[in-house]
């Protein structure tokens, strides 16, 4: 009986993602503790009013001809946002419904919007942060005229940064005004661009001259929808021009359920790649186990970061990969991350008040910083050094950053490329041949 009642899930089961279908499948199983003689209503009511959220992508042909909205509402679809960049929309669905819209010839995938979290692995609190990157002739470059985009919960407004903020878009609460009610962004804001001015430039990111985007994608409790992080990929093709975003940092993800080929995030970042962006986002923070990295660090296009320990010195002969950085390889047989930049005991910007910071106060460092560690820290790490080799080379394309800081990384020893991926980058080398104008890094 079950087999005849998901007959269309299995006739249409291409057209919809694995996590999709195992929830669809779920809405028809008896439900406990419910008489045999009421499952058929109890079934029947599921049908009509247990609501799926999902992105639905739509023929790009006929969405050229009669809009991304009409196609919509020609399925009867109550659109909750229209995300163009992967020809889609997101909407709330019944099964009913679903299976109705899921046959549709305009229909060419759906896809469960799961939830995306950030890549957060708390450390416990260190006496000094290390010292990162710190080039000769820093004082020249410092990313200036470059912006980079903060995906994430937000950035308050910290002394180190607070003049750089140059927009600010809420897309859960819809404030104007730059918060953080979590306190990750804004920690990876300062690891990318803080001038440690309340430090007196002791906690300073890569870029400290680099301008911010804060896009809120995450609640404060540091999660949120796929969608909503699509759209804000989708914010940055859009407005890249008009902000100078040269860089797009995502400190966050999610378990990659299916080849990045299929991936409604991967999708969306190598459109933001395509169009002059370069995206960095974190491997992930399930290591040291293999096939661990997230979405969308799957993507080979992308640059994907993994994470490092310094032990807390300068010298990289007792570096090693942080225990929590997720390795490869991908879900596609793909050899992830591409490279490590530190991400152990990394001092930053804190948000006061924030959830993280009441909820882990013993990580205060000082009044204004406070002690994460993750992938999430290592990405605008290497964001920062971007940022740099943009300011000094503006007309690099993302393909050449790419290129770029992979040649300059310097190995930690006997891993794999799974583990370590070219290793740990020189910000030293990668910033004396951009700063010298060089065409390539020794």
């Amino acid at each position: 009986m079950l087999l005849q009642q998901v007959k269309w899930i299995r006739e249409n089961r291409l057209k919809m993602c694995a996590n999709l279908k195992k929830r669809l499948v779920a809405d028809y199983k008896p439900v406990r503790y419910v008489p045999c003689f009421l499952q058929g209503l109890v079934r029947k009511l599921k049908r009509k009013w247990h609501k799926h959220k999902v992105i639905i992508q739509l023929d790009p042909l006929l969405r050229d001809n009669v809009g991304l909205q009409t196609l919509s509402n020609m399925l009867g679809i109550k659109v909750k946002k229209e995300l163009n960049i992967i020809n889609a929309v997101s909407a709330k669905l019944s099964v009913e419904r679903l299976e109705q819209i899921v046959q549709h010839m305009s229909v060419v995938k759906i896809w469960y919007d799961y939830e995306v979290r950030a890549l957060l692995n708390i450390a416990s609190p260190a006496v000094e942060a290390p010292e990162l990157w710190q080039s000769p002739d820093g004082a020249k470059y410092t990313g200036a005229g470059v912006t980079v985009a903060v995906i994430d919960t937000g950035i308050y407004p910290h002394p180190d940064v607070m003049d750089r903020i140059v927009f600010f878009k809420d897309f859960v609460k819809n404030a104007t005004a730059a918060y953080d009610d979590n306190g990750h962004g804004t920690h990876v804001a300062g690891c990318a661009a803080g001038d440690g001015g309340r430090s007196d430039g002791k906690f300073r990111g890569p870029a400290p001259g680099a301008g911010l985007v804060g896009l809120k994608v995450l609640d404060k409790y540091g999660a949120g929808s796929l969608s909503t992080v699509i759209e804000a990929v989708q914010w940055c093709r859009d407005n890249h021009v008009q902000y100078n975003i040269k860089v797009v940092n995502l400190s966050l993800g999610s378990s990659a359920l299916q080849s990045y080929k299929e991936d409604p995030l991967c999708l969306a970042v190598e459109e933001l790649w395509r169009s002059g962006v370069v995206v960095c986002a974190a491997a992930g923070n399930d290591g040291p186990a293999e096939n661990t990295v997230g979405t969308p660090g799957i993507d080979p296009v992308i640059i994907t970061v993994g994470a490092s320990d310094d032990y807390n010195t300068t010298d990289i002969s007792d570096d090693d990969i942080a225990d929590f950085s997720s390795r490869g390889p991908t879900v596609d047989g793909l050899a992830k991350p591409d490279l490590l930049t530190p991400g152990v005991n990394i001092i930053s910007l804190r948000a006061p008040d924030s959830q993280l910071d009441k909820k882990d106060s013993v990580s205060r460092y000082d009044n204004d910083y406070t002690v994460l560690s993750g992938t999430s820290m290592a990405t605008p790490i290497c964001c920062g050094v971007v940022a740099l080799l943009l300011e000094a080379q503006p007309d690099l394309i993302p393909d050449q950053v790419k290129e770029r800081l992979i040649s300059s990384c310097r190995s930690l020893g006997e891993y794999s490329a799974n583990e370590q991926g070219a290793g740990l980058v020189d910000a030293g080398a990668a910033a004396q041949a951009a700063f010298a104008g060089q065409s390539g890094i020794i």
